[in-house]
């Protein structure tokens, strides 16, 4: 078998490797057994270069994306692997900030089809390989590995960092991670390795322990952000930055970082990717304050990520975001309805695996609503959402289509109305 083209080739993976975002669960292997598998096959090689970990329920994205673009800043050829995609699945994989190749996609998979078809790997498992070789091929210095789901048995933890990181821990996944916080911690500090400096986003009673036991377990170095550095101000510039007066043990630093994602859930984050620059440069990496200033005021354009509270129009202001659980939801709306505005239009669709029934109910009830579907299997129908809103007072038209639903919304919307579209990455992906 040999593909003609990097369609061809897509198509062939896609049908070959079943893909949590399309059929959730069944995708889902709990077991490392076929990427080690693969791991063996290619030789290791994620092994050829420094990475850093990444797990945690909501933030990894952008502390991964904030990292990467501060190493790129700082003049290191830099890898950075993160999922799912919004548009294109080149996004999954770039260096420096550009999409992998087409053209290497191709010869990977005309290359490697046998193994495929003879380990039948999960879309995810096959990916995260391809990624740790084309870093390896095109020799890294360092590579920013943000896992799928979970952590003890995701597919990227067969790699040695030189730093891991756990974000935070929210219900998301719980029928695949467990039924407490407890557990859902436990499976993400499943990437604590020995002797790896691990940072953990912010204090939760709930899961503390988990983490403190773990690290002594591994004898590792544990540093929870929320200790070191503390958001004590913060606001929108007039040219859409946040910014953030930010102090370290009582000392302002950084005076004046701006940001270029303002969504204010990023003050969670924000912590955490300053003790990650701190424990880097401890490693011997060479980052300055210059370098961080640069890479969170420009991080959507050194790295191409979207999908974050993204403004896509002024009047009437359009924004969308992929807060897909309840503590991004709920971030979302307090950010939302503290907006002066007349009218306010929610464009809302959810997975049908999600807490519907939590997220509903944080959802306002003076609100327009528009409820819609993104095309995949795991779609939550866009009707039997709308009666289940109606159950949480929220009222509004059925459009299945999310673009349509856009128009629509745009039609009825004013100067200084606000359009708000998300539940769901594959709800933003349909309109970005």
């Amino acid at each position: 078998m040999k593909f003609t083209s990097y369609n061809k080739a897509m198509e062939y993976l896609y049908a070959a490797a079943p893909m949590f975002t399309r059929i959730g669960k069944a995708a889902y292997k709990a077991n490392l057994d076929n990427t080690l598998r693969l791991d063996s096959y290619f030789n290791h090689p994620h092994r050829t270069y420094k990475t850093i970990h990444i797990a945690g329920t909501n933030g990894k994205g952008t502390v991964a994306h904030t990292l990467a673009a501060i190493l790129m800043d700082a003049g290191y050829k830099t890898g950075l692997y993160t999922s799912p995609h919004i548009k294109d699945f080149r996004e999954r994989i770039k260096i420096n900030g550009l999409n992998i190749d087409e053209t290497y996609i191709l010869d990977f998979l005309n290359k490697h089809h046998k193994i495929i078809d003879e380990i039948k790997p999960s879309f995810f498992e096959i990916t995260t390989l391809m990624a740790f070789s084309y870093f390896a091929d095109e020799n890294v210095d360092i590579a920013v590995i943000e896992t799928g789901l979970g952590g003890r048995l995701d597919s990227t933890n067969v790699i040695t960092p030189i730093l891991s990181i756990i974000t935070n821990i929210g219900w998301d996944h719980s029928d695949l991670l467990g039924d407490s916080l407890q557990k859902i911690a436990g499976e993400k500090a499943g990437i604590i390795k020995k002797h790896v400096p691990v940072i953990v986003g912010e204090h939760q009673e709930e899961t503390d322990n988990v983490f403190i036991e773990k690290a002594c377990k591994e004898d590792t170095e544990l540093y929870f952000a929320d200790d070191v550095y503390t958001v004590q101000q913060f606001f929108i510039t007039q040219n859409q930055l946040l910014q953030i007066t930010i102090s370290k043990r009582s000392q302002i630093v950084y005076p004046g970082l701006k940001f270029q994602l303002q969504g204010f859930y990023q003050l969670k984050n924000i912590p955490t990717i300053l003790t990650a620059v701190d424990i880097l440069k401890e490693i011997g990496l060479y980052i300055s304050d210059a370098n961080v200033y640069r890479a969170f005021r420009n991080v959507v354009d050194l790295t191409q990520f979207r999908g974050r509270w993204q403004i896509l129009n002024i009047k009437p202001l359009i924004i969308a975001d992929i807060g897909h659980n309840k503590p991004a939801l709920e971030q979302n709306m307090l950010q939302l309805q503290a907006l002066k505005k007349e009218k306010l239009f929610l464009i809302i669709g959810f997975m049908n695996d999600k807490d519907v029934h939590s997220m509903l109910s944080l959802l306002p009830k003076d609100a327009i609503y528009f409820f819609t579907e993104a095309p995949l299997p795991r779609s939550m129908n866009s009707e039997q959402l709308q009666q289940l809103a109606e159950n949480y007072g929220l009222f509004g038209q059925v459009e299945p289509n999310v673009r349509k639903a856009l128009e629509k919304a745009k039609q009825l919307a004013k100067n200084n109305d606000v359009i708000y579209i998300g539940g769901s990455t594959f709800i933003v992906a349909e309109v970005l």
